[in-house]
């Protein structure tokens, strides 16, 4: 990129261009299964690593496909990335995988994008998206392979139907393009998992947080990030203590 862009630009981009590659590698049938994974998460975080070093050299980096560098520790701006977020979903042939680009400024996500390149779709802070009108019923997503029981106890109490799907940032994007109300989940993730669809939904003006309503805090010694509630704010309370219940 010869122009300089604005770090919410650069992750519109960057996680647009690495959909793109990942969508030509998945559509190939040169490989298929693990090794199809595999190809798409090295090739994607070797992309994205390439391209930042070159346009934020002087910013930190945690991605879930390099080595942790400890010199990020303290450092202001920290790049959280996961290149191909759903490689299960990627591997199937699926649509609900996405990349992950976010830029995190003292611990919170500022500039961030999820692409959706099974469904053509990029959404950032660039230009914060506006969440559509959703009636009911109720529509919490939820993992595919474990829904967690907080999330089942409390589409128990509030009348809602659970939604499985893929990645992390599918669902929480779900939630972002009005196809679900919430997204619930706990049983274990990672800053990578969640930081990029964290600051699309915040700037979107949705709730996010910890599903005991902590807040959601990134750039730590040990990523491991185990939980995650986004909704409508007009759902935060019945939630929050429909979990607790939980």
């Amino acid at each position: 990129m010869s122009d300089i862009l604005s770090d919410h630009a650069l992750a519109h981009r960057l996680a647009e261009a690495a959909g793109e590659i990942l969508l030509a590698i998945q559509r190939s049938t040169l490989l298929d299964g693990k090794p199809l994974g595999a190809a798409g998460d090295a090739v994607a975080n070797a992309f994205i690593l390439r391209v930042l070093a070159e346009q934020r050299p002087e910013d930190f980096l945690l991605s879930e496909e390099a080595a942790p560098d400890p010199a990020r520790l303290g450092k202001r701006r920290v790049w959280i990335i996961d290149p191909l977020d759903g490689t299960r979903e990627f591997s199937e042939g699926r649509g609900d995988w996405a990349v992950h680009v976010a830029l995190t400024e003292d611990g919170l996500p500022t500039a961030s994008a999820v692409a959706l390149p099974g469904l053509g779709v990029v959404l950032s802070t660039e230009t914060p998206p506006a969440v559509p009108h959703l009636d009911n019923p109720l529509r919490f997503v939820v993992s595919r392979t474990r829904p967690p029981v907080q999330a089942e106890a409390a589409a128990k109490a509030m009348g809602a139907e659970l939604v499985p799907m893929g990645s992390a940032g599918a669902k929480t994007m779900a939630v972002v393009r009005g196809e679900a109300h919430a997204y619930i989940h706990s049983g274990g993730q990672y800053e990578w998992d969640s930081c990029a669809p964290v600051g699309v939904a915040q700037a979107a003006g949705l709730h996010v947080s910890r599903i005991d309503g902590s807040p959601l805090i990134y750039n730590r010694q040990d990523p491991y990030l185990p939980d995650l509630l986004v909704c409508r704010k007009d759902l935060v309370e019945r939630l929050l203590a429909a979990i607790a219940a939980a």
